[in-house]
C-alpha cells in the first residue's frame, strides 16, 4: 500500500508539474504563487519515497492542498491575459486531447459504425495472426511474441491514438530493424556449446531466445521513450525532413533487406548473420554458397504456398467489388500447412524447419534491462523515427480521405506509449501496417474499435489455440512476409514518374534505396537524410532570376519586379546581389527596360 501511494504521489507531482508549465510558462515572474507550488512539488516528491508514519501522510496532504490553493489563486490571476489562465474547459480539452477515446468513445454510433467495426475487427485480427507469427521470425524472436506484438500495442493505440482507420502492430521494416539489432547482440556464436555426445558445437536456443526478447524489449521501450518525449515537447514537425521520396525509397529498401533474411527459410538452408555496412552483399554470398545444401522438400513447400498466396491474393483483388470481405488466405494457408506438416512428418522425416514450441497463455510484465540502452541508442531512435513517420503517414492519408485531423504530436506520443507498454510485455517495435490499414478501410471500419475487436481474436489465439501451431513450417511463414511485401515493391514505378516529374527527388529516391541496401537501415537512413539536406542546399545555392515586366499591369514609378526561385537568407544573399547586378546591368546596356529611367537609377543604387 505505501508503495502504491509513493507511485501516485509521484505521478501526481509530475502531472502536475507538466500543467502548471504548460499553462503559466510566460506568468512565472508576475505571480510568486506559482513559486510556491513548484517548491511544494518538489517537497511532495520527495517525501513520495518515505511514506511510511501517519506525520508523513498529514504532512504531504496538507502540502497537497497548499498546492491545490496555490494553482487556483494563479490560474486565476488577473494578471495574467484570458488566453494564459487556466480553467476546467482547457483542462478537458488537455484530457481529451491526450485520452482521444475519452472523445470518441461517448458518441460512438451503434447503428452506423457497429457492423462496419465488426467485420473489419474479425477481418484485422485473422490477418494479424499470420502476420504475428511471420514478423517475429524477422525480428529474431519465438513467434510467440509476434502474437504479443499485435495485442498489447493495439489495444493502447486504440486508447491513445488520433487515427480511426490505422491498423498498428508487427510490420516487417520495424521487425527486420529489430532483428538486425538483436542478430548484432545476441549472434548464434556467442551461444555454441559442445554435445556430450559427440563432441560437437550446438546452439543453446533458450538461452540464444531469452537474451534477444530481452534486447528487443529494451530496444523498444527506448524507443518508446524518444517519441514519448518528442510528443510532449510537440516535436512532430520531425516528420517533415523525411520526404516522400526519402520514406519510399527508405520503405523499397527495407523491403529487399526483408527478402534476402528470408531466402534461407525458402531454401530449407542454414547461412551466417552479418551486421554493419555491406550485410547484405555478405548474407547474398553466404546464400549462394550454401545453396548446394538446399532441402528440396523445404523448397516444394515454398512453391506451393507462394502460388497459393499469390494466386488467391490477385483473386481478391480482382473481385474486390463483388466479396464484401476478401478470403483469409494466409490463415487458411497456415492451418493447411501445419496439418499436413503434422501429418506427414515433414520435420522428423525431411528436416523442414518449423516454428516450434508456442506457450500457451500472456507472460507477465518485466522491466526493461537498462544496462542494454547504451548499445542500442541508435537503433531504438531510428526505430522511433522510422515506426513514427509510417503511422503519420498513413494516417494523414486516410484522414484526409475520410474527413479529420490527425494530430502529429498525439501520434508521436501514441506510438510511443504502444511501444513503452508492449516492450514491458516483450513486444518489439509497432507500426502502421499499409496492407492490414488497406483492408481496415475496404472493410468498413470507422473507428478503433476494429481494433479493440481484432485484439479479442488475438488473445483468444494465444490463450487457446497457440500450441496448435507448432509443427508449422518456417518456409510458409516467409512465403506469408514476402508476398505481402508487394505493395513495397510497386514503388519502382516511383522511378519513371519522378524521372518526368522532378529529377532531383528521382535522385534522393535512388540514394536511399542504394544507401539502405549497403549500409544498412541505421546508416543508410542517416546518409540518406543527409543527401537529401544537401540537396535542399544545393537548390538554394543555385536559384532561378527572373525580373518580370507585364505590359498589362499599370506602372508603379520606381518600381521593378525580380523575382528569386527560393528564399533569400545569409548562405544565398551574396548570389542574389551578383544576380541582381548581372539582371540590371543586362537590361540596361540592351535597352530591354520598358523604364529606362527607373533601371538606370536602380543600377546606381545597388552598384554604389
Amino acid at each position: 500500500m505505501a508503495t502504491l501511494c509513493a507511485g501516485l504521489c509521484s505521478s501526481l507531482a509530475v502531472r502536475l508539474l507538466i500543467r502548471l508549465i504548460r499553462c503559466v510558462r510566460d506568468g512565472m515572474e508576475q505571480n510568486p504563487a506559482l513559486t510556491v507550488a513548484l517548491k511544494e512539488l518538489s517537497c511532495l516528491h520527495a517525501l513520495s519515497t518515505n511514506f511510511n508514519t501517519q506525520q508523513t501522510h498529514i504532512r504531504c496532504h496538507k502540502w497537497i492542498t497548499k498546492m491545490y490553493y496555490s494553482f487556483l489563486h494563479f490560474t486565476t490571476s488577473p494578471t495574467l491575459p484570458p488566453g494564459r489562465r487556466c480553467s476546467v474547459p482547457k483542462l478537458k480539452r488537455s484530457v481529451l486531447s491526450f485520452i482521444p477515446i475519452l472523445s470518441w468513445l461517448p458518441r460512438y454510433s451503434v447503428r452506423q459504425d457497429a457492423l462496419g467495426d465488426l467485420i473489419a475487427g474479425i477481418s484485422i485480427g485473422i490477418m494479424h495472426l499470420p502476420m504475428g507469427l511471420a514478423y517475429a521470425l524477422l525480428a529474431s524472436v519465438p513467434p510467440v511474441y509476434g502474437l504479443y506484438t499485435s495485442f498489447y500495442p493495439v489495444l493502447m493505440y486504440c486508447i491513445f491514438g488520433t487515427s480511426r482507420h490505422i491498423s498498428v502492430g508487427a510490420f516487417a521494416v520495424t521487425s527486420i530493424m529489430i532483428g538486425i539489432t538483436t542478430q548484432r547482440l545476441a549472434p548464434n556464436s556467442a551461444f555454441m556449446t559442445l554435445n556430450g555426445t559427440n563432441g560437437t558445437a550446438v546452439i543453446d536456443v533458450v538461452a540464444r531466445d531469452a537474451s534477444r526478447v530481452q534486447i528487443a524489449a529494451s530496444t523498444t521501450v527506448l524507443s518508446g521513450i524518444f517519441l514519448l518525449l518528442l510528443g510532449m515537447i510537440r516535436f512532430g514537425f520531425v516528420v517533415t525532413f523525411l520526404s516522400d521520396p526519402l520514406v519510399r525509397g527508405y520503405m523499397t529498401g527495407a523491403g529487399i533487406q526483408v527478402v534476402l533474411s528470408q531466402l534461407p527459410n525458402l531454401f530449407g538452408i542454414t547461412t551466417g548473420r552479418f551486421t554493419g555496412p555491406l550485410s547484405q552483399v555478405y548474407l547474398l554470398i553466404d546464400i549462394c554458397r550454401h545453396l548446394p545444401e538446399t532441402n528440396i522438400a523445404a523448397v516444394v513447400v515454398t512453391l506451393v504456398a507462394l502460388a497459393v498466396l499469390i494466386a488467391v491474393k490477385e483473386l481478391n483483388i480482382y473481385y474486390e467489388k463483388k466479396m464484401p470481405v476478401p478470403v483469409p488466405i494466409e490463415l487458411i494457408t497456415i492451418i493447411v500447412a501445419t496439418l499436413i506438416s503434422y501429418y506427414c512428418k515433414l520435420n522428423s522425416l525431411y528436416k523442414v524447419a518449423i516454428i516450434g514450441q508456442i506457450p500457451k497463455g500472456l507472460q507477465p510484465p518485466r522491466s526493461p534491462d537498462i544496462s542494454l540502452w547504451g548499445s542500442v541508442v541508435g537503433d531504438a531512435f531510428v526505430v522511433g523515427i522510422v515506426g513514427y513517420a509510417l503511422n503519420i503517414s498513413l494516417g494523414k492519408i486516410f484522414g484526409q480521405k475520410h474527413g479529420y485531423n490527425v494530430d502529429s504530436n498525439q501520434e508521436m506520443v501514441a506510438i510511443g506509449l504502444c511501444n513503452i507498454v508492449g516492450g514491458f510485455f516483450q513486444c518489439h517495435a509497432i507500426a502502421a501496417s499499409p496492407s492490414r490499414t488497406l483492408l481496415q478501410d475496404s472493410t468498413g471500419g470507422k473507428t478503433q474499435v476494429v481494433g479493440l475487436i481484432s485484439s479479442v481474436l488475438v488473445l483468444i489465439f494465444i490463450l487457446q489455440l497457440g500450441t496448435l501451431f507448432e509443427e508449422l513450417p518456417k518456409a510458409v511463414l516467409a512465403c506469408i512476409v514476402i508476398v505481402n511485401l508487394k505493395g513495397l515493391f510497386m514503388q519502382f514505378k516511383d522511378i519513371p514518374e519522378l524521372w518526368k516529374s522532378n529529377k532531383v527527388d528521382l535522385l534522393v529516391w535512388l540514394v536511399t534505396l542504394v544507401c539502405t541496401i549497403l549500409l544498412n537501415l541505421d546508416l543508410g537512413l542517416a546518409a540518406s537524410i543527409s543527401f537529401a539536406m544537401l540537396t535542399v542546399i544545393f537548390r538554394t545555392q543555385l536559384p532561378l532570376f527572373v525580373c518580370w515586366f507585364v505590359p498589362q499591369a499599370k506602372e508603379v514609378p520606381g518600381i521593378t519586379i525580380f523575382r528569386s526561385s527560393t528564399t533569400m537568407y545569409y548562405t544565398n544573399a551574396q548570389l542574389y546581389l551578383e544576380a541582381l547586378q548581372e539582371k540590371v546591368v543586362q537590361l540596361f546596356m540592351t535597352g530591354r527596360s520598358p523604364h529606362h529611367s527607373n533601371t538606370e537609377n536602380l543600377l546606381f543604387n545597388i552598384l554604389n
